[in-house]
């Protein structure tokens, strides 16, 4: 499953092992070599990389990109990658989130060297600090953090205090002498952004999730990551380009020390538009109910697309095919999607579903079939090869259409069941006409009476729908972007303002074959005509309950659901009429990428006007207008 990128662009320039001294910028001292020899001794020349996310939220899908990077590159080198929880925050870390990391790298595919924490050398950074002050390159300091914020802060008042009053307030902070917020270590350094003397560590009175109560003083980021790095061997530590202003205190760092310094290596940033992907945003729209956790299948948390429905292979095959480059890349979501597609094309077995179902009668089933209630027909699981596996699928009497696929006033061009206009049925060989049309006291169609004649018999049709027989009820879900524009991060009147209300259509009274009892959670389906789906987590095993009476079983985040057979939702929810590509500020593949998109999608259009039974469908993601 795993991905292993090619080497282009910059990544062609990356230094080998041992030749940290060939990469731009890189300061080199009089222990540069000597530091080297060893490091290689110890990787004996092998690349090493880290993949280190924060554990205080979920991984998205610019983390992807990141761990395909990691491992990838790696990986075609012959090298290893750590996965390293950058845990130096109690405050806002939570077991959660480290379970979900990891499962989510490995549910990519990717199997870390090591799995190592910042917390396994809290005792090494501590004495390094210490070192610090000793050399007069860091100094206990009183002012607040509100007043060091920003570019321009007062200068502190304290950066010249003796070394021996830094020593004995440091070992104050860290004995829980000083109150939080009262005390800071800062590092001597300008930064590239012109940043002055960045927090090396500042008190939390927080317990931590592994070293408990032992520490009240945490290093930050800028204190850690290079030494972590050291520690690790790694080679090359490759971070998005917001940290390449904290690239010069990362050398500065490790050479002050006289440690191993790695080469950091920045690359762009990957985002989509129509999505937040800021934790705090994400935060909020689950305390607001707008969103029911973090893997709601309309955000982009790993953990959503994976409930979506999207596959890991797809997933990996997406940051594949964008590549990695220097600047910033924003997609449309349809680039990700048309990876998705091509992937469940080939992987998600076809089955018959009806979203709004209604009733079918075949009065003369008995003269066509005497003497047999039921029968069954093969639906081939990929119609596309010719040596495909097919499942059976019930037909009787009675049978369900999707309401779509009737109209009693048919508008101009409609192709389907009219009471003039007969309709084909899916891999039955029947053609249905109309004889009675049934409806309820407002007006409502509720049962079509029919006759039914095979193909060869009957009147030649203009379209063929699917249908479902003896079904299993189930609960689908649809769902379109959560926002209305690109860019919710810059709305005029913040992010909240420009939620999309139809992000979320619930079909309750869905039906579907009865081929999926017992399908398996994320598993997936294409339903024939209608789009990609995956069995939802929160599915009932409970059968009868459900399908006797609708039974408000669960609760999510305050958002209650049906309990139903199958809980089911889509991969994507496009209107027909919405062709969306997209772009990227650098990557030729991307703009190849939606020519292909926009073909696939040109190509479905057509075969959509007619189709025998048997012929391929290519996958569909409308939910209406699937047939005129």
């Amino acid at each position: 499953m795993e991905t292993v990128v090619d080497l282009v662009g910059d990544a062609t320039k990356f230094h080998k092992p041992g030749e940290n001294y060939t990469s731009p910028g890189y300061v080199v001292t009089t222990s540069t070599m000597r530091l080297l020899k060893e490091h290689v001794a110890q990787t004996k020349g092998m690349v090493v990389t880290r993949f280190p996310p924060e554990p205080n939220g979920i991984l998205h899908i610019g983390h992807a990109k990141a761990i395909n990077f990691n491992f990838g590159y790696a990986k075609k080198l012959g090298g290893v990658t750590y996965l390293r929880y950058d845990d130096t925050n109690p405050e806002k870390e939570e077991a959660e989130f480290f379970r979900a990391i990891k499962e989510m790298v490995l549910w990519l595919g990717f199997t870390p060297y090591k799995v190592t924490h910042a917390s396994d050398h809290f005792d090494q950074l501590y004495k390094w600090a210490k070192k610090l002050i000793r050399l007069d390159q860091a100094y206990v300091c009183h002012q607040r953090l509100e007043e060091i914020r920003g570019f321009n802060p007062p200068p502190s008042p304290w950066r010249d205090r003796p070394i021996e009053e830094s020593l004995q307030l440091f070992e104050d902070m860290k004995n829980g002498k000083i109150d939080e917020g009262c005390a800071t270590l800062r590092m001597k350094i300008t930064l590239a952004d012109g940043k002055v003397d960045p927090v090396a560590y500042r008190i939390k009175m927080r317990p931590h999730h592994r070293t408990g109560s032992t520490w009240c003083i945490y290093p930050t980021y800028d204190y850690t990551h290079c030494l972590c790095d050291s520690i690790e061997n790694i080679t090359h530590s490759l971070c998005t380009k917001e940290f390449q202003s904290r690239r010069p205190a990362y050398y500065w760092l490790c050479n002050i020390l006289d440690v191993y310094c790695p080469v950091q290596w920045e690359y762009g940033r990957l985002n989509l538009n129509y999505n937040v992907v800021s934790k705090r945003k994400i935060l909020r729209l689950i305390q607001s109910g707008i969103v029911s956790d973090w893997d709601d299948p309309r955000l982009i948390t790993l953990t959503a697309l994976r409930r979506r429905g999207f596959p890991p292979q797809a997933i990996n095959n997406f940051c594949e095919r964008i590549g990695v480059t220097m600047s910033q890349t924003i997609l449309d979501p349809s680039a990700l999607e048309a990876c998705v597609r091509e992937y469940l094309n080939e992987h998600a077995p076809r089955v018959m579903a009806v979203l709004d179902p209604l009733r079918v009668v075949i009065s003369n089933w008995n003269e066509l079939y005497p003497n047999m209630t039921k029968g069954e027909v093969d639906i081939p699981d990929f119609p596309a090869l010719s040596d495909s596996k097919a499942h059976k699928a019930c037909i009787s009497s009675e049978i369900y259409l999707d309401s779509s696929d009737f109209q009693e006033l048919p508008d101009k061009g409609y192709r389907r069941l009219t009471p003039d206009q007969p309709v084909g049925l899916r891999h039955a060989g029947l053609v249905l006409q109309v004889r009675e049309v049934k409806k309820d006291q407002a007006g409502k169609v509720v049962e079509l009476i029919t006759t039914a004649k095979t193909v060869e018999n009957g009147p030649k049709p203009k379209a063929f729908i699917q249908w479902v027989s003896d079904p299993l009820h189930c609960e689908v879900r649809l769902y379109d972007r959560l926002f209305t524009v690109k860019d919710p991060d810059n709305a005029k009147d913040g992010f909240l303002s420009v939620i999309n209300p139809n992000s979320l259509v619930v079909m309750p009274n869905a039906m579907v074959e009865r081929y999926l009892k017992g399908a398996s959670v994320f598993s997936t389906y294409q339903f024939e005509r209608i789009g990609f789906f995956a069995v939802d987590p929160d599915t009932s095993t409970e059968r009868t309950r459900a399908m006797l009476r609708r039974h408000r079983e669960r609760v999510l985040q305050g958002i209650p659901h049906a309990a139903a057979t199958s809980l089911i939702h889509t991969v994507e929810y496009i209107g027909p009429r919405h062709c969306r590509l997209y772009s990227s500020q650098s990557s030729h593949k991307c703009r190849k990428l939606a020519i292909v998109a926009l073909a696939f999608l040109i190509s479905e259009v057509i075969l959509s006007f007619t189709s025998p039974p048997g012929l391929t469908q290519l996958p569909r993601w409308f939910s209406i207008g699937r047939y005129r």
